[in-house]
């Protein structure tokens, strides 16, 4: 069953007491935590991370256009029922002529459908003890996807394609499942109503310090100070696309390679601004802006 211990996050994984509290619910109730934010504030960090702490068996499910139920739970391997039948044919003719050699099935028979079940991540994680369940940008998915996923989280159960077998498991046994959105779509309420639902506020700074100390502890404070200074101020001049935490850190990841005082030179002439910036019309907004500053790097919201 998922562990009821409540977890604060790890050496890797700073967790604030809001989403500490609301995963701790989730897996004292049996039921999913949806975490909703902006991209790269820690949503799909936090089942990886805290599976990777606890080693725990951990099952991902990354939500896409053409997501279903059938990738999700189980399918039936129609083409290799099919083949396996045609070698029982042959094998039996083959007998019949006295041939000892038999072709294999790999001990698959057809007269046990299970062999022919493809499990996927939801019934691989509902059969694992301690395990840890991610279905990550739920939002991508078509909004059949969640609506289908209703039954086996209101009843815990799920059924087998074709062999009808059934994998249930109690209140007690879910495994620890996390859902991540990045609201590109409002999800159905029916399904926001079977989750625990947390929202992930983008850090201030103060709390970006202590991710960082998390990832780059031996970053000097003066090359934190200036990259999350430079940081803040792209995020409020009206890009399309502010960087997020996880470009913070790639950025800080390459600039570390340097000594802190060519560090520093670079983080000022914003060295590496791919590692932040994702667009075109972004990339050349921030370079206007430093041609009208003279090289440094934009101040405020004064930039339009």
């Amino acid at each position: 069953m998922a562990t009821k211990n409540y977890w604060e996050g790890s050496e890797r994984y700073l967790c604030d007491p809001e989403l500490a509290q609301a995963f701790h619910i989730s897996r004292t109730l049996g039921m999913p935590l949806l975490i909703e934010g902006e991209p790269g504030t820690g949503k799909t960090e936090l089942p990886l991370q805290y599976a990777a702490d606890q080693q725990l068996d951990l099952f991902v499910y990354p939500a896409g256009s053409k997501s279903n139920v059938e990738q999700f739970v189980a399918k039936f391997d129609h083409v290799k029922y099919l083949r396996d039948s045609q070698i029982e044919i042959l094998n039996a003719q083959r007998e019949e002529k006295g041939l000892n050699a038999q072709l294999s099935t790999a001990g698959r028979r057809t007269e046990s459908l299970s062999d022919y079940v493809l499990k996927g991540p939801a019934t691989q994680a509902f059969s694992a003890p301690h395990s840890v369940l991610l279905i990550d940008e739920i939002d991508k998915a078509p909004r059949e996807f969640p609506n289908d996923l209703l039954y086996a989280l209101s009843h815990r159960k799920l059924v087998m394609p074709e062999s009808g077998e059934v994998v249930e498991v109690s209140e007690n046994n879910m495994p620890a499942i996390v859902i991540t959105s990045n609201r590109e779509q409002e999800l159905p309420t029916a399904f926001k109503g079977r989750c625990i639902y947390h929202y992930i506020q983008f850090p201030e700074a103060d709390k970006m310090r202590d991710i960082i100390q998390k990832h780059h502890p031996k970053v000097s404070n003066q090359i934190v100070d200036t990259a999350l200074d430079i940081f803040y101020q792209l995020r409020k001049i009206g890009l399309e696309r502010s960087p997020t935490t996880r470009e913070l850190l790639n950025w800080l990841k390459y600039i570390k390679t340097f000594s802190t005082k060519e560090a520093v030179t670079k983080l000022n002439a914003l060295d590496g601004l791919g590692t932040l910036i994702k667009t075109q019309a972004d990339f050349e907004k921030v370079q206007r802006q430093l041609s009208l500053s003279g090289g440094q790097p934009p101040m405020g919201s004064s930039m339009n």
